[in-house]
């Protein structure tokens, strides 16, 4: 007996009819938001964008994707500039942009109307991500009942961003083999943007404290599983977590410990590579830590300025 088995993408990828003419078209389209983006962020932005540009192009008369013309996408970012930020915009831009180049390798397009197309301009010296000081980080881990097998879990959780750089959702996709020994030291693995796995050294407090987590949950030969999961309390099975599931963790710790700043999944991040660099570290290390591309990405974690700045300011005797 033979079983058929067709896979059609999700009515939310379905694309706007403006670039969809044809079968081809619409299965490049396809293509674009299913193969070629990885990234679930990504994808969602990339998706929102191309879409307002759809119904931007219906209200003002065109609906042909061969009449698409510069001016177009010109007159569209300009209208944005009123409405966004100029971050946004320039996401907005890169996502049409990057959406027509793919449509002209695949050759249903000629020429990209986008290329052409310059954003507003933003630059960004400093991130603008709530950052923790070094006794505030130490507060929050301090302040996590490490007596619970989910208080564990979450300094370890914690742990991981603050002292290997990592994103959130990187730590999120960690399966338990992604914690490895080598070289009588343990080393962490993290699956980042585009598909690129980077590896990096555990400090001997993160060591201990991903040792005592596998060690408290059992799942030391459960390799495939994922390492932060969900205790199963309420579904009555783990799962692995969520950004979201993160997220409400940290507020709850944050609270807990007494923490005022408004803290998130990305705090952690900073505030690790902060701390590295006030303690003499080295910037092209921090780099090569959290996985960035360029030193300019790292720098705008470093937020050692803001103490500079809080110094001199008190320096106003009145």
């Amino acid at each position: 007996m033979t079983v058929n088995l067709i896979l059609s993408p999700s009515p939310a990828l379905v694309p706007a009819l403006l670039y969809a003419p044809t079968p081809k078209a619409r299965e490049r389209v396809e293509e674009f938001f299913t193969a070629q983006i990885n990234n679930d962020h990504t994808r969602r932005a990339y998706l929102n964008a191309t879409r307002r540009f759809a119904d931007w192009c219906t209200a003002h008369g065109i609906d042909q994707l061969a009449a698409v013309k510069p001016i177009h996408v010109a007159a569209f970012i300009k209208d944005l500039e009123a409405q966004l930020s100029p971050p946004t915009v320039k996401q907005h831009l890169a996502a049409i942009r990057t959406l027509f180049d793919w449509l002209v390798t695949g050759h249903v397009i000629d020429v990209n109307p986008a290329h052409a197309v310059r954003g507003p301009k933003y630059v960004v010296k400093k991130g603008k991500t709530p950052v923790l000081q070094t006794d505030e980080a130490r507060a929050l881990l301090d302040a996590i009942d490490a007596t619970t097998l989910t208080g564990l879990r979450d300094r370890a959780f914690v742990g991981v961003m603050v002292y290997t750089f990592a994103r959130v959702n990187a730590v999120l996709d960690m399966q338990v083999k992604d914690y490895f020994i080598q070289g009588r030291r343990g080393w962490v693995r993290l699956h980042e943007k585009g598909g690129k796995e980077h590896e990096v050294p555990c400090h001997h407090t993160l060591e201990r404290f991903l040792d005592e987590y596998i060690a408290a949950a059992g799942i030391v030969d459960d390799m495939d599983g994922p390492l932060f999961r969900t205790t199963g309390r309420k579904t009555g099975a783990a799962h692995p977590m969520w950004q979201q599931d993160a997220y409400r963790m940290i507020q709850r710790r944050a609270a807990a410990a007494n923490i005022k700043t408004r803290i998130g999944n990305h705090t952690f991040r900073a505030t690790g590579i902060t701390a590295y660099l006030k303690n003499n570290g080295v910037l092209e290390h921090a780099q090569t830590i959290a996985g960035h591309s360029s030193p300019r990405t790292t720098k705008l974690y470093d937020r050692r300025s803001d103490e500079i700045s809080l110094d001199e300011i008190e320096k106003i005797s009145i």
